[in-house]
């Protein structure tokens, strides 16, 4: 199978993972109608720029999960979100001018999991 068609089935799945029309997901990136999405699913085509950012917002996932079909998702569907969740946490040192113990970070990385992982149901 061409990149193209890979990185077109991969778009394809998500957004029926999603529960998301071709219509629907159009819609939401600012398009009338679902022939962009169409072609992105054919492999026609694929989104770039800021439409391939706004569409791994959208599904769910990563632009290197939709060009390259990295790993960043589990056998679900759904989106490994514990690496993203440690960059936060690490680029959150202090809270109320005090340093983060790991007891903190490991409490943080838990209410973040928690929340999101609540989101997608």
């Amino acid at each position: 199978m061409d990149l193209n068609k890979q990185r077109g089935s991969r778009i394809e799945s998500l957004r029926a993972s999603k529960g998301i029309s071709q219509l629907e997901l159009a819609k939401m990136l600012g398009y009338k109608s679902d022939s962009t999405i169409s072609k992105w699913e054919s492999g026609a085509s694929i989104p770039t720029g800021t439409k391939i950012v706004k569409l791994a917002q959208v599904l769910g996932t990563t632009t290197d999960y939709i060009l390259f079909g990295d790993n960043s998702e589990n056998n679900d569907g759904q989106q490994i979100i514990s690496d993203d969740i440690d960059d936060i946490i690490e680029n959150a040192m202090m809270f109320d001018g005090k340093p983060l113990t790991d007891d903190d970070k490991r409490a943080i990385r838990g209410i973040i999991a928690g929340y999101m992982s609540s989101k997608e149901k």
